[in-house]
């Protein structure tokens, strides 16, 4: 008893001395603290409420976790809603998006919609090429509880949802040597192998190839890891050149040949714009590797900030000169990367082309919702037009110069999901290319660390620790998936629009509801759109009038 008894004393003593220990370390602790808050001159906060103010801190860095699983809405988060991401998981993980009871969209707020045919197609109507299945993987949940969710990976076979020959788009058909047939009617936009790490480059590869869709290398050049998988490749070459430039940074035709000669390579692309950034790339100095140095030409470890436009060509003459020396030495198409930031400037080009009769394969219009690794906040905001008119100017300024047929269009802003995939080639669009919704489905959660290379998913990143969390075997199933997915269910609107392929959506097959509740077509939308600039344009002249009775009356005083 009495060896108890001295055993709980003693134990009794030393929490004691712990906790005395404790508050003394504290106390130290909180007086150092105070006296360095207090006498530093950087922020006010700190001087007048030392210590505590050091919370903030601590809100500012969970603050957004606390928001995205505990205060924000289904639909409030941006660029990416709670929903999108689920949308995009759910379709790269189990293959399908199905959800029950109702939507959650906010049928109050204007918006587009897709106008449903009295008497919808079958899905045996649909001309689609299913001849060959793919093989995958997809998730199936086993248990879902408050503190787990159990679920195992099974081998699956699904239908690729391809355009059949007949709807196949052609890109550079009447001017090319190697013209390029595309039968996915959704593809990769441009992401660089720097931007992104190796692993997500590979991945995404793998899944694109099994997914029978092309991927777009961004202006990093043409990396290992993006031929690895075997997709087929568009090539894009920005200011910098990166991959096709000589030591004194000037375009070098003989990479040019080299990379033609790639049989993955099927097209070039010129980027003069991208919808988050009117301006060059950059990179920070820390995702410069050696080999992605040697890949762009360009030394390691220094940050790269590329120029904002070429320097070989100023105009739409020498542009065009450009272009057709590439198409010559490459055979192959080529086409522009832009951002509408008018109609009087897109319509000054299409005129150009109507005039000379030459012309890119192709334009991938990108909308100024689009993303990237590191522009300025003002340009992500507020340069150029998003992507739904930026279509409605192109398709109709193209037709109006007869100029359509000739031009395959590409179109990317936030287009990660089937109605907005439908929506976009309705307005004018042949092909859809995506970014972000692809860096999903590998694996990013939105933690919007893309140019600090600390990307915590090893997605963004070039850090070979953190690229361990991105598994390639696992990851490239999620993208083929998503892809697939998508075009199912794109397949799967056009039967509710009464249409056999998504090829056949038009502009009759959108409508428009307004602040009013009014259903407009797009027809009838362009035709508001030109009352309200002839009222403008007859406002202003009246002003104008006005003014000038004014300064006559002024001088007859």
């Amino acid at each position: 008893m009495e060896n108890i008894n001295l055993f709980v004393m003693v134990g009794a003593a030393l929490i004691l001395f712990i906790v005395f220990a404790l508050l003394v370390s504290g106390f130290i602790l909180y007086m150092v603290l105070r006296k360095r808050d207090t006498q530093q001159t950087q922020h006010s906060i700190r001087r007048n409420f030392p210590v505590l103010s050091h919370i903030r801190y601590i809100s500012e860095h969970i603050g957004p976790e606390l928001r995205q699983y505990l205060f924000e809405g289904d639909h409030e988060a941006k660029p990416f809603s709670r929903l999108d991401f689920q949308f995009i998981v759910k379709a790269g993980k189990y293959a399908k998006t199905i959800i029950a009871f109702g939507s959650k969209r906010d049928f109050e707020k204007p918006g587009f919609y897709i106008r449903n045919a009295f008497f919808a197609k079958q899905i045996t109507d649909l001309e689609a090429d299913n001849k060959k299945l793919i093989d995958t993987q997809k998730y199936v949940t086993d248990k879902d509880t408050l503190f787990a969710r159990h679920e195992h990976s099974m081998e699956a076979q699904i239908k690729p949802w391809h355009y059949t020959d007949r709807d196949a788009v052609v890109m550079g058909k009447d001017t090319c040597r190697i013209p390029y047939k595309i039968k996915s009617p959704v593809a990769m936009s441009g992401m660089s192998y720097g931007a992104l790490g190796d692993h997500a480059i590979t991945a995404l590869s793998y899944g694109l190839k099994d997914a029978g869709a092309y991927m777009n290398t961004g202006e990093g050049g043409i990396s290992p890891y993006h031929l690895k998988g075997g997709a087929d490749i568009i090539a894009q070459i920005g200011p910098a050149k990166f991959g096709f430039r000589n030591e004194d940074g000037s375009f070098s035709y003989e990479e040019l040949r080299k990379k033609a000669a790639i049989p993955q390579v099927k097209a070039f692309e010129l980027k003069l714009g991208q919808g988050a950034k009117i301006r060059g790339g950059h990179v920070e100095a820390a995702k410069v590797t050696p080999e992605i140095a040697e890949i762009r030409g360009v030394e390691p470890y220094k940050t790269i900030d590329s120029s904002n436009r070429f320097e070989e060509f100023h105009d739409m003459k020498t542009m065009m000169d450009f272009i057709e020396k590439i198409r010559e030495v490459s055979g192959k198409p080529v086409g522009i990367k832009i951002v509408i930031g008018s109609e009087e400037t897109f319509e000054e080009f299409v005129g150009f082309m109507a005039k000379t009769n030459r012309y890119p394969d192709f334009i991938t219009i990108d909308g100024g919702e689009g993303g990237t690794g590191a522009t300025y906040q003002a340009m992500a905001d507020s340069v150029g037009l998003p992507i739904k008119p930026a279509l409605m100017i192109a398709q109709r300024v193209l037709k109006k110069y007869k100029m359509r047929d000739k031009v395959t269009i590409i179109a990317s802003g936030k287009l990660f999901s089937p109605d907005k995939i439908a929506i976009a080639l309705a307005l004018g669009a042949d092909v859809i290319q995506i970014a972000r919704g692809l860096m999903i489905s590998v694996g990013c959660i939105g933690a919007q660390k893309c140019h600090s290379n600390e990307c915590p998913v090893g997605v963004a990143t070039t850090d070979p620790k953190l690229q361990k969390a991105l598994v390639i075997e696992e990851k490239r199933y999620r993208v083929t998936n998503y892809m697939t997915t998508l075009r199912e269910e794109l397949f799967m609107l056009a039967a509710a629009a009464g249409l056999t392929s998504p090829r056949q959506f038009n502009e009759k097959h959108v409508v428009y509801v307004d602040n009013e509740f009014q259903a407009k077509t797009i027809a009838q939308v362009k035709e508001v759109v030109q009352v309200k600039e002839l009222v403008s344009v007859k406002v202003v002249e009246k002003v104008v009038e006005a003014e000038k009775e004014k300064e006559k009356e002024l001088q007859l005083v």
